[in-house]
Protein backbone atom coordinates (compact mmCIF):
# COMPACT_ATOMS: atom_id res chain seq x y z
CA UNK A 1 0.00 0.00 0.00
CA UNK A 2 1.34 3.42 -0.96
CA UNK A 3 1.18 6.20 1.59
CA UNK A 4 0.28 9.61 0.26
CA UNK A 5 2.61 12.27 1.67
CA UNK A 6 0.97 15.46 2.75
CA UNK A 7 2.30 18.40 0.82
CA UNK A 8 4.78 20.76 2.42
CA UNK A 9 2.17 23.53 2.34
CA UNK A 10 -0.11 21.55 4.66
CA UNK A 11 2.69 21.27 7.21
CA UNK A 12 3.46 24.97 6.86
CA UNK A 13 -0.17 25.86 7.51
CA UNK A 14 -0.44 23.59 10.57
CA UNK A 15 2.77 25.00 12.08
CA UNK A 16 1.72 28.60 11.37
CA UNK A 17 -1.71 28.02 12.93
CA UNK A 18 -0.07 26.52 16.03
CA UNK A 19 2.29 29.47 16.40
CA UNK A 20 -0.51 32.02 15.96
CA UNK A 21 -2.65 30.20 18.54
CA UNK A 22 0.04 29.67 21.17
CA UNK A 23 2.48 32.57 20.97
CA UNK A 24 2.15 36.34 20.96
CA UNK A 25 2.59 37.59 17.42
CA UNK A 26 1.64 41.25 17.10
CA UNK A 27 1.14 41.17 13.35
CA UNK A 28 0.08 37.80 11.99
CA UNK A 29 0.69 38.96 8.42
CA UNK A 30 4.36 39.53 9.23
CA UNK A 31 4.89 35.85 10.07
CA UNK A 32 6.49 34.57 6.89
CA UNK A 33 7.62 30.98 6.35
CA UNK A 34 11.27 32.00 6.67
CA UNK A 35 10.89 34.35 9.67
CA UNK A 36 13.36 33.39 12.42
CA UNK A 37 11.17 32.51 15.39
CA UNK A 38 14.03 32.97 17.85
CA UNK A 39 15.52 36.16 16.38
CA UNK A 40 12.08 37.79 16.25
CA UNK A 41 11.36 36.85 19.87
CA UNK A 42 8.33 34.76 18.92
CA UNK A 43 9.65 31.76 20.84
CA UNK A 44 12.31 31.35 23.51
CA UNK A 45 13.87 28.19 24.94
CA UNK A 46 10.59 27.24 26.64
CA UNK A 47 8.78 27.93 23.38
CA UNK A 48 11.11 25.54 21.58
CA UNK A 49 9.98 22.82 23.98
CA UNK A 50 6.34 23.66 23.19
CA UNK A 51 7.06 23.47 19.47
CA UNK A 52 8.74 20.09 19.93
CA UNK A 53 5.72 18.84 21.88
CA UNK A 54 3.44 20.08 19.10
CA UNK A 55 5.53 18.36 16.42
CA UNK A 56 5.61 15.04 18.28
CA UNK A 57 1.93 15.07 19.17
CA UNK A 58 0.55 16.39 15.90
CA UNK A 59 2.71 14.53 13.43
CA UNK A 60 3.46 11.39 15.43
CA UNK A 61 7.23 11.68 15.17
CA UNK A 62 9.99 11.79 17.75
CA UNK A 63 12.44 14.69 17.80
CA UNK A 64 15.84 13.35 18.81
CA UNK A 65 18.33 15.47 20.78
CA UNK A 66 20.66 15.46 17.78
CA UNK A 67 17.88 17.05 15.69
CA UNK A 68 17.48 20.09 17.95
CA UNK A 69 19.08 22.37 15.40
CA UNK A 70 18.11 25.89 14.27
CA UNK A 71 17.57 24.71 10.70
CA UNK A 72 14.92 22.29 11.97
CA UNK A 73 13.10 24.49 14.49
CA UNK A 74 13.71 28.21 13.84
CA UNK A 75 11.16 28.91 11.11
CA UNK A 76 7.90 27.62 9.73
CA UNK A 77 9.73 26.42 6.63
CA UNK A 78 12.41 24.65 8.66
CA UNK A 79 9.85 22.91 10.85
CA UNK A 80 7.71 21.87 7.87
CA UNK A 81 10.72 20.47 5.99
CA UNK A 82 11.94 18.69 9.14
CA UNK A 83 8.50 17.07 9.63
CA UNK A 84 8.39 16.05 5.96
CA UNK A 85 11.83 14.47 6.16
CA UNK A 86 10.92 12.53 9.32
CA UNK A 87 7.64 11.28 7.82
CA UNK A 88 9.22 10.06 4.59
Amino acid sequence: MLLVREPLETYRRQVRDFLLSNFYISEANSLEVDTSLLDQGIIDSTGVLEVIGFIEETFGITVEDSELLPENLDSIEGIARFVMSKKS
